[in-house]
């Protein structure tokens, strides 16, 4: 009778073994690795982004990994320390950052290989991305001066974000965006301090022109777009120049995907600005305005190395930045 107690004791401890899903060793030196690198570089990009908390729900195949949350869903169950799990939700390719269990911002995103960033190291800095969004979330006032745009037409889903009716494939703003398009890149490639001030001075002028011809609602939410997911990409390339010289764990640089961050960083910029004279605002909508914020982050960085310090004063809108020649 002991041995079948026993035998059920352990069958029922197997089956409980089996039935909890372990986070891949692989994903854990991943997440492990953002939280060393954002402690070393966050608050050099970006004072006091140290402060805002590091929520990351990590999307599997079969299950969705909770860390870093100060108060995790009861639909989630632990699994190990500070890791919870419950089945898969989200698309496996999914990256975003919103409070999907009411505050705070959680970083939601899928593998390296089933993402845009492909590899462990560039995935790194897609987090980063992701965290500065977090960032940006936390701001006092940020879901109010959300709201105060009035552009979510009753949509209380967020969604409006995605889908507001911008006139991306209007020609005269298409030709336009084309033309300021290439105004930035012509400065941002100048070498030669005179000739890029004069440049950067015909960019203000220029974007002043186009924004103009915008009703006020589609001003707002471009300028909206480029506050919000330009300059977080702007933020991805400083993290990734940042972290050049960052020396990875033994275990992050065992990967089988893993590339320096020196090659990374080497490589970020450059596509980014690749990606922005390849811009077709009228196809790519919305994404068109990641490349192009950024770069007018790179721009800033040029004309006022102290930008920064009113990105959150000026809520939701660089426009203040280019309200004067410089």
């Amino acid at each position: 009778m002991r041995n079948l107690v026993a035998l059920v004791l352990f069958a029922i401890s197997a089956i409980a073994q089996e039935a909890s899903p372990q986070l891949p060793a692989d994903d854990a030196i991943r997440i492990n690795e953002f939280c060393r690198l954002a402690s070393t570089i966050q608050d050099g990009i970006w004072p006091g982004w140290s402060k805002v908390p590091t929520p990351l729900l990590l999307v599997t195949s079969e299950t969705e990994f909770l860390t870093h949350h100060p108060a995790p869903p009861s639909e989630f169950r632990k699994v190990r320390e500070d890791v919870y799990a419950r089945p898969r939700q989200f698309p496996v390719d999914f990256q975003a950052t919103f409070p999907p269990f009411g505050p705070p911002s959680v970083i939601v995103i899928g593998e390296p290989a089933s993402t845009n960033s492909k590899t462990s190291t560039p995935w790194l800095f897609t987090v980063m991305h992701e965290h500065f969004h977090q960032l940006q979330n936390s701001q006092p006032g940020y879901d109010e001066a959300v709201g105060a745009l009035g552009l979510s037409r009753g949509d209380k889903t967020g969604m409006w974000m995605l889908n507001y009716p911008f006139p991306y494939e209007k020609p005269a703003i298409d030709q336009d965006f084309d033309r300021l398009r290439d105004l930035l890149l012509r400065a941002l490639n100048e070498t030669d301090e005179r000739a890029f001030r004069g440049l950067a001075k015909q960019y203000v002028e220029e974007r002043k022109r186009f924004f103009a011809q915008l009703s006020a609602e589609d001003h707002k939410y471009f300028g909206f777009q480029l506050w919000q997911e330009g300059i977080a990409r702007y933020t991805e390339i400083k993290a990734a120049e940042t972290a050049a010289k960052y020396q990875p764990t033994a275990e992050f640089a065992a990967l089988p995907d893993y590339e320096s961050f020196a090659s990374c960083a080497s490589k970020m910029r450059a596509q980014t600005l690749d990606e922005l004279k390849h811009a077709d605002l009228a196809a790519w909508k919305r994404v068109a305005l990641y490349s192009f914020g950024a770069a007018e982050g790179l721009l800033l960085d040029r004309i006022n190395p102290k930008w920064k310090g009113e990105y959150f004063t000026h809520m939701l809108s660089t426009d203040s930045y280019f309200e004067t020649t410089p």
